[in-house]
């Protein structure tokens, strides 16, 4: 019998951690790698893994999101006989809310579970940057004949406060959930860590339905996976954690690790962002075998002019995406989204372009994360005097300077000194 399964994925978080990026759109809408998004990658690891009926569950500042959908998910041609469908609140309750909480998103839109019928319903966030072959998770969920399964992986104990923190046995079962607590117990083996729900879970259908509709008539609930449903089956119902770190994807070459990150910060999303420049990345986007699918852009290449010294377009340990051009400048540890100019003798080092961003002429930027259609003037620089940039930019504790973007072409007003 073929396994049916129904997806939602949770877009609709506020990403407030990660402002200014997500001044102007949704966090799983923020750039990543050049021409990808943050949510292509939960969607890529949905139809790699053979699970094409997608609900998209979006909330604030979604038009970026939404557009994203349409352009690189709605229009490709390989959901011809399925659908990635967004779906904003319904307001079907009958005080007409918006969604209050992750359990109570998925319960808004019960009428969808159960048109469908599936057999497992799969939830996952859409704020994480990592590759996952789901169908060994369904596999597992099916082989321990769970009514929820957890992707869990370990983490620093300092993160317990960030995560859903789970207690298992040596079966997988799951014997204590600790929703965000900084005392959260690590795991027996090694005190350093704890063993965190990465906010993915398989639900049993009949199971889910129970649970949401409990949870709905609990006045007292947040209506949410990780503090309220979670908690309560942990005793009453087969729960099981799948351990991501044995999560193997085709075409990976043998004892590649697998890779996941929370970028809910600015650091954590730079830090991920430079993992992409290694020689041997712990994130493999050129893996044929598992694709990471996004909008069908019609760039042209990126282009690298002139060979004279002091005027000369490279990138060294760098990505360029399409339609860029360095002309005379060079990009250095970084990563360059699509239709960005680095003219002569500019220099991008360790830093994130998003897309239509203008270095000028002997400009330079260093440690810093350009938001979409930034110009930098001739001559400027960015992340030399963080004094400076703190007058102009926002900057984090660790010194890494985020320039913000709108629509349309941003100057950047040279500091009067």
């Amino acid at each position: 019998m073929e396994m049916r399964v129904l997806s939602f994925v949770l877009a609709g978080g506020k990403g407030t951690r990660l402002y200014p990026l997500t001044k102007e759109r949704a966090k799983p809408a923020v750039p990543f790698g050049g021409r990808y998004r943050i949510v292509d990658f939960v969607l890529s690891n949905l139809v790699n893994s053979g699970i094409y009926s997608i609900y998209v569950l979006i909330q604030f500042k979604s038009q970026s999101l939404l557009q994203h959908l349409r352009d690189g998910w709605e229009v490709t041609g390989i959901l011809r006989h399925h659908f990635i469908i967004p779906v904003p609140a319904q307001m079907r309750l009958t005080d007409e809310t918006w969604y209050r909480g992750t359990a109570d998103a998925i319960y808004q839109n019960i009428n969808l579970i159960e048109q469908a019928d599936p057999h497992v319903v799969a939830i996952f966030g859409a704020d994480h940057i990592y590759r996952m072959n789901i169908r060994q998770m369904i596999e597992f969920h099916e082989l321990k004949r769970a009514d929820v399964t957890i992707a869990s992986i370990p983490v620093p104990r300092e993160q317990a406060r960030e995560f859903g923190v789970i207690e298992t046995a040596f079966d997988g079962a799951v014997m204590g959930f600790h929703e965000k607590k900084a005392d959260a117990p690590t795991l027996p083996a090694d005190p350093t860590r704890v063993y965190a729900s990465m906010g993915n879970y398989i639900f049993s259908t009949p199971a889910l339905l129970q649970e949401l509709r409990r949870d709905a008539e609990d006045p007292d609930s947040t209506h949410d996976f990780g503090r309220d449903i979670l908690p309560s089956m942990v005793g009453r119902a087969a729960v099981y954690s799948f351990d991501f770190q044995t999560n193997r994807i085709p075409g990976d070459p043998p004892g590649q690790d697998p890779y996941w990150r929370d970028v809910g910060t600015i650091d954590a999303y730079y830090e991920a962002s430079m993992d992409l420049r290694a020689i041997t990345p712990a994130l493999n986007l050129y893996n044929r075998h598992w694709p990471l699918i996004t909008a069908g852009y019609f760039d042209a290449p990126a282009k690298f002019s002139f060979d004279e010294d002091g005027r000369r377009g490279k990138a060294i340990n760098s990505i360029v995406s399409g339609g860029s051009i360095l002309s005379g400048g060079e990009a250095r540890n970084s990563v360059i989204g699509r239709g960005c100019r680095v003219h002569t003798g500019a220099l991008v080092d360790s830093s994130v372009l998003f897309d239509n961003c203008d270095v000028g002429r002997h400009a330079k930027v260093r440690r810093a994360i350009l938001d979409k259609n930034v110009r930098v003037p001739p001559g400027d620089t960015i992340g030399y005097d963080l004094d400076r940039d703190r007058q102009r930019f926002h900057v984090t504790d660790s010194g890494i300077v985020v320039v913000e973007g709108t629509r349309g072409r941003v100057e950047i007003a040279s500091l009067q000194v």
